[in-house]
């Protein structure tokens, strides 16, 4: 695979990490980890991200988090056992009874739902974001039984197969990334969920009509995708979205209500949030 840089950032709580993970993703780092009082010179939380040796710019990274005042620590490493270092990370998570989010080496959660069972790897989608958290906590109010699902930038494919044991009868997932791709093929076995459709797509070109969309991205994405997700929607279809600030708001229901689509809920949790739309 190549070498990987390891870029290791001093953090003041969790909601801040969450924040840099999702502005850090926006310069090509795609793994992240949280560990606690891990740092050399003082007390705190580090967040660990990792980039691959030819996407890493430092003068980028310098000029991204130079107005934060953050120090950090770069290392590079040749080879990283991802299974190993997730296994190490990964606490289950739980959304109220209604589904538990574990790895393999978890005992059954037997108060939820649904379990659902996650090898992360370097992909996104765990539960443990508050995005992630968030579109699943919205899932649970939405009827998906007998429905046609797509989940835009599938990651892990844990959204994919929540939709699938809530009674979907088609779920496509997609992704752009071959990691993703493969890491939700790993996973949508392990639930049991073989008929969800994996695709490796950069868009949403030559997709049919779906009853409910799923897309947990980032604002760039959402925006530039607004007319292909007009097209792939039909009346009454439910668009679920997140990955974006509580500050974008106003500007994602401008955009999507100007487009025909009517505003349902917005879920908040930390800095994030999840709206809820229906094709009018």
């Amino acid at each position: 695979m190549g070498n990987t840089i390891q870029i290791q950032i001093r953090v003041i709580s969790k909601e801040q990490a969450e924040i840099l993970i999702a502005e850090l993703a926006e310069i090509n780092f795609y793994a992240f980890v949280q560990e606690e009082d891990s740092f050399e010179e003082e007390n705190g939380n580090s967040l660990f991200a990792f980039i691959k040796e030819e996407d890493f710019n430092e003068e980028e990274l310098k000029k991204f988090i130079s107005h934060k005042n953050l120090p950090y620590i770069k290392t590079i490493i040749k080879d990283i056992n991802w299974n190993a270092k997730w296994e190490g990370e990964f606490e289950p998570i739980l959304i109220e009874d209604f589904v538990a989010v574990r790895a393999a080496f978890h005992q059954l959660i037997t108060n939820v739902t649904h379990n659902i069972i996650i090898t992360p790897k370097m992909s996104f989608g765990t539960g443990h974001h508050a995005t992630t958290f968030l579109m699943m906590q919205q899932m649970q109010h939405i009827n998906f039984s007998n429905k046609t699902v797509l989940d835009y930038g599938t990651g892990t494919g844990i959204l994919a197969i929540l939709a699938k044991k809530l009674g979907a009868k088609k779920v496509v997932a997609i992704d752009n990334d071959e990691w993703s791709i493969n890491n939700a093929s790993e996973n949508i076995i392990a639930n049991n969920c073989k008929d969800i459709v994996v695709l490796q797509k950069n868009d949403l070109n030559g997709l049919e009509v779906f009853d409910i969309i799923l897309a947990n991205i980032n604002l760039n994405v959402i925006n530039n995708s607004i007319q292909q997700l007009k097209l792939i929607s039909q009346p009454l279809s439910n668009l679920l979205l997140s990955g974006f600030f509580i500050c974008d708001e106003e500007a994602i229901l401008n955009n999507f209500i100007s487009e025909g689509f009517i505003h349902i809920n917005t879920m908040k949790r930390y800095e994030w949030i999840s709206i809820l739309l229906i094709k009018s």
